[in-house]
């Protein structure tokens, strides 16, 4: 900083205004503070985030913590909190909550108080219960983003996962089909808010569902491709399969083009989160289409928030977005709706 101040010709304490942003009784002239800035930026300076919080100054930086790397979801979930963050002149710090060996140190540095101004939890941790503690005990706020069946214990933000599902079934119902299935990828925690919405919606629309239309598997291609290939065997197998993400429907999708099913003349598939590839895979994936961005930027605009104002409140609350269905080529009309349609017209021309 006395570097700075000699070049720009200005006091110390006015370039630390000027680099802290902080508010003076007396304004700083534009013209002071861009001659500060440029001579901050050609003597190449840079603000430590750890010595700014060790002296209680705002560190812009925001802590993820995110359940699973591995995950295509959370990845391009992790890509919009950087994005949000920048814009906003925050950076992130990232941690791993299965906390391997090798990870710990980066965890650690998303708990540690001084390190970031506000934590975001990425996915159901409810499981994880050391980490929850230290961050109910923590200073710093937390927000949560995809706590699933999560106990509601911090700021949140969420998906409406049986609106979604409902979206996707009226759709096929829609379609004409009536034997619906449901291959359900099972997720860190203990969440099945959408193979529950889909049981409810079957119970009320057409009075249940066989038991063996309901297929648990690893949320992975292997297990979509496993809970497809049970259906098929059964004696009346579904005309239609909504899973709950899309990662299980590519592998249905996979698994139905190595059996000689065609999609979706004899199966129909729906996906949820539309991820990337669901736009590439062939057929296109019809699938729900998660409003990541939009709970992302409320997250990461809350957590802000919630850092910079200590007096705001951090009581548990819940704010919800819908997904919206996006109609792609792997879902079409139920084949004996088909069939009916082309006798149909058969008749009618004679």
């Amino acid at each position: 900083m006395r570097d700075i101040a000699s070049l720009a010709g200005v006091s110390q304490s006015t370039v630390s205004r000027v680099l802290n942003d902080a508010p003076t009784r007396v304004p700083i002239a534009a013209a002071t503070r861009e001659r500060v800035s440029l001579a901050a930026r050609k003597l190449g300076y840079r603000p430590n985030p750890l010595a700014r919080g060790l002296r209680g100054a705002s560190t812009m930086l925001i802590g993820a913590v995110v359940r699973d790397f591995s995950d295509p979801f959370f990845a391009t979930v992790i890509e919009s909190v950087a994005v949000e963050a920048m814009a906003r002149g925050y950076n992130v710090v990232l941690g791993h909550a299965h906390g391997r060996a090798d990870e710990g140190l980066a965890l650690t540095a998303v708990l540690e108080p001084r390190h970031c101004d506000a934590i975001i939890m990425l996915g159901d941790m409810q499981d994880q219960h050391r980490m929850l503690s230290d961050l109910r005990n923590s200073t710093v706020p937390v927000v949560a983003l995809w706590q699933g069946t999560s106990p509601l214990e911090f700021p949140t933000v969420d998906v409406d996962e049986r609106a979604g599902i409902l979206a996707g079934l009226e759709h096929l119902i829609g379609l004409g089909h009536e034997r619906i299935a449901f291959i359900s990828g099972r997720l860190p925690g203990d969440n099945w808010q959408r193979r529950d919405a889909f049981i409810e919606f079957m119970q009320e629309r057409v009075g249940g569902v066989p038991g063996d239309y309901v297929q648990e598997v690893p949320n992975s291609l292997a297990g979509g491709e496993a809970g497809v290939r049970a259906l098929l065997k059964l004696r009346q197998p579904p005309t239609a399969v909504v899973t709950s993400t899309d990662l299980v429907a590519v592998g249905v999708l996979h698994a139905a083009y190595n059996l000689g099913r065609t999609v979706p003349a004899e199966l129909s598939v729906v996906g949820f989160d539309d991820l990337l590839l669901a736009a590439h895979t062939v057929p296109a994936l019809t699938t729900l289409r998660m409003p990541i961005a939009e709970i992302v930027g409320e997250g990461v605009k809350l957590a802000i928030e919630l850092g910079r104002d200590a007096s705001a409140s951090r009581e548990p609350r819940v704010t919800v977005f819908e997904p919206s269905l996006v109609v792609r080529q792997s879902t079409a009309r139920a084949p004996g709706q088909v069939q009916a349609a082309i006798a149909g017209g058969a008749a009618a021309a004679s």
